[in-house]
Protein backbone atom coordinates (compact mmCIF):
# COMPACT_ATOMS: atom_id res chain seq x y z
CA UNK A 1 0.00 0.00 0.00
CA UNK A 2 1.44 3.71 -0.46
CA UNK A 3 2.57 5.27 2.39
CA UNK A 4 0.10 7.59 4.36
CA UNK A 5 0.09 11.30 3.59
CA UNK A 6 1.73 13.65 5.41
CA UNK A 7 0.48 14.89 8.73
CA UNK A 8 0.06 18.86 8.64
CA UNK A 9 2.65 19.57 11.34
CA UNK A 10 4.99 17.77 8.40
CA UNK A 11 4.17 20.31 5.40
CA UNK A 12 6.30 22.92 4.72
CA UNK A 13 4.57 26.46 4.77
CA UNK A 14 4.32 26.47 0.86
CA UNK A 15 2.92 22.91 0.88
CA UNK A 16 0.21 24.21 3.63
CA UNK A 17 -0.84 26.85 1.49
CA UNK A 18 -1.22 25.08 -1.36
CA UNK A 19 -3.30 22.57 0.42
CA UNK A 20 -5.56 25.50 1.77
CA UNK A 21 -5.91 26.64 -1.56
CA UNK A 22 -7.29 23.31 -2.84
CA UNK A 23 -9.64 23.27 0.02
CA UNK A 24 -10.69 26.86 -0.27
CA UNK A 25 -11.24 26.36 -4.25
CA UNK A 26 -13.55 23.14 -3.02
CA UNK A 27 -15.54 25.25 -0.62
CA UNK A 28 -16.28 28.32 -3.27
CA UNK A 29 -17.49 25.34 -5.60
CA UNK A 30 -19.77 23.73 -2.95
CA UNK A 31 -21.11 27.74 -2.58
CA UNK A 32 -22.21 27.72 -6.53
CA UNK A 33 -19.12 29.79 -7.57
CA UNK A 34 -17.53 29.02 -10.81
CA UNK A 35 -13.49 28.79 -10.57
CA UNK A 36 -11.75 31.01 -13.14
CA UNK A 37 -8.39 31.13 -12.26
CA UNK A 38 -5.91 29.86 -9.27
CA UNK A 39 -2.27 31.79 -8.86
CA UNK A 40 -3.32 34.41 -11.42
CA UNK A 41 -0.25 36.93 -11.37
CA UNK A 42 0.21 40.56 -12.53
CA UNK A 43 3.42 43.05 -12.36
CA UNK A 44 1.11 43.78 -8.67
CA UNK A 45 1.34 40.40 -7.48
CA UNK A 46 -0.69 37.25 -7.65
CA UNK A 47 -4.28 36.45 -6.61
CA UNK A 48 -5.02 32.87 -4.90
CA UNK A 49 -8.41 32.14 -6.28
CA UNK A 50 -10.44 34.20 -9.03
CA UNK A 51 -14.08 33.23 -8.66
CA UNK A 52 -17.58 33.98 -10.01
CA UNK A 53 -20.04 34.16 -8.06
CA UNK A 54 -23.00 34.88 -10.19
CA UNK A 55 -22.02 37.64 -12.06
CA UNK A 56 -19.45 39.44 -9.53
CA UNK A 57 -15.99 38.35 -9.36
CA UNK A 58 -14.46 37.64 -6.15
CA UNK A 59 -10.87 37.76 -5.55
CA UNK A 60 -10.27 35.94 -2.64
CA UNK A 61 -6.99 35.63 -0.84
CA UNK A 62 -6.61 32.18 1.47
CA UNK A 63 -4.91 32.09 4.43
CA UNK A 64 -4.19 29.11 5.87
CA UNK A 65 -2.66 28.70 9.84
CA UNK A 66 -1.37 25.85 11.37
CA UNK A 67 -2.76 26.14 14.48
CA UNK A 68 -1.08 23.27 17.45
CA UNK A 69 -3.21 24.97 20.42
CA UNK A 70 -7.07 25.69 19.89
CA UNK A 71 -7.68 28.30 19.55
CA UNK A 72 -5.24 29.47 17.11
CA UNK A 73 -3.27 32.42 18.78
CA UNK A 74 -3.88 34.27 15.72
CA UNK A 75 -6.62 34.21 13.34
CA UNK A 76 -5.45 33.81 9.03
CA UNK A 77 -7.85 36.52 8.50
CA UNK A 78 -5.71 39.24 10.78
CA UNK A 79 -2.86 38.45 8.30
CA UNK A 80 -4.91 40.01 5.68
CA UNK A 81 -2.98 43.74 6.40
CA UNK A 82 -3.10 47.29 5.17
CA UNK A 83 -0.62 46.64 2.71
CA UNK A 84 -2.32 43.46 1.80
CA UNK A 85 -5.17 44.89 1.00
CA UNK A 86 -3.60 47.74 -0.62
CA UNK A 87 -1.37 45.42 -3.14
CA UNK A 88 -5.09 43.36 -3.97
CA UNK A 89 -6.45 46.90 -4.96
CA UNK A 90 -3.36 47.00 -7.37
CA UNK A 91 -4.26 43.48 -8.58
CA UNK A 92 -7.74 44.50 -8.81
CA UNK A 93 -7.11 47.25 -11.61
CA UNK A 94 -4.82 44.91 -13.42
CA UNK A 95 -7.59 42.33 -13.66
CA UNK A 96 -10.11 44.95 -14.42
CA UNK A 97 -8.34 45.95 -17.34
CA UNK A 98 -7.63 42.52 -18.14
CA UNK A 99 -11.35 41.49 -18.76
CA UNK A 100 -13.18 44.89 -18.35
CA UNK A 101 -13.32 47.88 -16.07
CA UNK A 102 -17.42 47.22 -15.86
CA UNK A 103 -17.79 43.54 -13.95
CA UNK A 104 -18.48 43.61 -10.61
CA UNK A 105 -15.96 42.61 -8.21
CA UNK A 106 -15.25 41.97 -4.66
CA UNK A 107 -12.46 41.07 -2.47
CA UNK A 108 -12.93 37.83 -0.36
CA UNK A 109 -10.75 35.91 2.22
CA UNK A 110 -10.90 32.33 3.18
CA UNK A 111 -9.07 31.80 6.61
CA UNK A 112 -8.45 28.21 7.82
CA UNK A 113 -6.62 26.84 10.43
CA UNK A 114 -5.37 23.60 10.57
CA UNK A 115 -5.02 21.18 13.28
CA UNK A 116 -2.04 19.17 13.64
CA UNK A 117 -4.51 15.91 13.22
CA UNK A 118 -5.56 17.19 10.08
CA UNK A 119 -9.12 18.66 11.07
CA UNK A 120 -9.66 21.97 9.65
CA UNK A 121 -11.95 24.98 10.30
CA UNK A 122 -12.51 27.31 7.26
CA UNK A 123 -14.43 30.80 7.74
CA UNK A 124 -15.47 32.27 4.51
CA UNK A 125 -15.40 36.52 4.77
CA UNK A 126 -16.96 37.76 2.28
CA UNK A 127 -16.43 41.31 0.67
CA UNK A 128 -13.70 41.46 3.49
CA UNK A 129 -12.65 44.73 2.41
CA UNK A 130 -13.51 47.25 0.26
CA UNK A 131 -12.00 48.36 -3.25
CA UNK A 132 -11.69 51.17 -4.33
CA UNK A 133 -12.18 51.38 -8.43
Amino acid sequence: PPPPPPRPDELTTHELGAEGERIAMRLLESFGYDIVAHGWTCPAGEVDVIALDGETHVLVEVKTRLCRDRPAPVSAEQAVDARKRARYRAIARWYLGAVGSEVPLRFDVIAISVAADGICSCRHLRDAFGGDR
